[in-house]
């Protein structure tokens, strides 16, 4: 159950901050949209990791799970929030949610167990994740995020999209979901030698390394006021998110991971209520095969 909540506490976290992040790319880019959020979330982990106890014996194997985990995150965010700013945000998020499947696919060649039944249900979760982000009628277009649709000739004037641009940012998705599954399986095993809050610190700090202090001594760090509340929004959403899905996976990391994969379909339904975007037959297919696989998982795993 600890796996499942956990996993499912991420989802929702991750949810808002990618639809968060989809606007605040279009203001101020990716690059600062993801330099931003890993300040935040080092201020926000950095005191509450030191309070959660004493920094553990650095290993060598502790050492490729730090460098896997800050690393995988960093390169998968830059990607991620440059689709983002390109495509449509549920086909972007869509593929970046497969970074479950491929941490799953992990743990099990590592030589975590799993029952037929609940391997199977996963496999239901999955489809469904893949059947509300991907289908026909796609309800996280950036144009629901509040900016009116443009057309024609304004198109070139607006910077809006170019030809090659849903490609490019399909192309991001995809690559960003192997390093974002490499982080969140090297994130797990980090969560077995050290406190959550502690886990999810090196993202932050290679994050900042990395990304905000280069942008910053190159002036090419920016933020505007309109941004500022919602890169805090993400930089605390996504420690919490983190720490959800680190407190899950010390029960399965492959349960744990899927379901944190969810963020897409969460998105989507969120897109709905939010901004009023209607869901097609095939994404309310998704959500409730989404429903029915959690449903069924929680009862095989009870």
């Amino acid at each position: 159950m600890i796996a499942i909540l956990g996993g499912l506490g991420a989802a929702f976290l991750w949810a808002a901050a990618n639809l968060t992040s989809s606007r605040s790319s279009r203001l101020i880019g990716s690059s600062s949209t993801v330099a931003w959020m890993m300040l935040v979330g080092l201020i926000i982990a950095g005191p509450l990791a030191a309070a959660s106890g004493p920094v553990p014996p650095i290993t060598p194997a502790l050492t490729v799970w730090l460098a896997g985990s800050g690393l995988g995150s960093v390169i998968g965010l830059l990607l991620v929030y440059q689709g983002l700013k390109l495509g449509k945000v549920g086909v972007v998020t869509a593929l970046a949610s497969t970074e479950g499947a491929i941490a799953a696919m992990l743990a099990v060649l590592a030589g975590e167990s799993l029952t037929i039944p609940v391997a199977l249900m996963l496999c239901v979760i999955v489809a469904g994740i893949a059947t509300v982000a991907l289908a026909s009628g796609n309800a996280a277009d950036p144009a629901g995020m509040g900016e009116p649709a443009v057309t024609g000739a304004a198109l070139a004037q607006t910077g809006g999209p170019r030809p090659g641009d849903e490609r490019r940012a399909t192309l991001y998705g995809a690559v960003a979901a192997i390093a974002f599954g490499v982080t969140i399986y090297s994130t797990a095993q980090l969560g077995h030698s050290m406190p959550p809050l502690m886990a999810v610190l090196p993202v932050r700090i290679f994050g900042v390394v990395l990304v905000f202090i280069p942008l910053a001594l190159t002036r090419r760090l920016e933020l505007t006021r309109r941004a500022l509340p919602m890169v805090v929004f993400i930089g605390a959403a996504e420690v919490f998110g983190n720490a959800s899905y680190v407190v899950g996976s010390g029960e399965s990391i492959a349960i744990a991971a899927v379901l944190a994969s969810q963020f897409a379909a969460v998105g989507a339904v969120a897109a709905f209520f939010l901004f009023r975007e209607r869901l097609s037959v095939g994404q309310r297919s998704g959500v409730v095969a989404i429903a029915l696989g959690v449903a069924m998982l929680t009862a095989v795993r009870g």
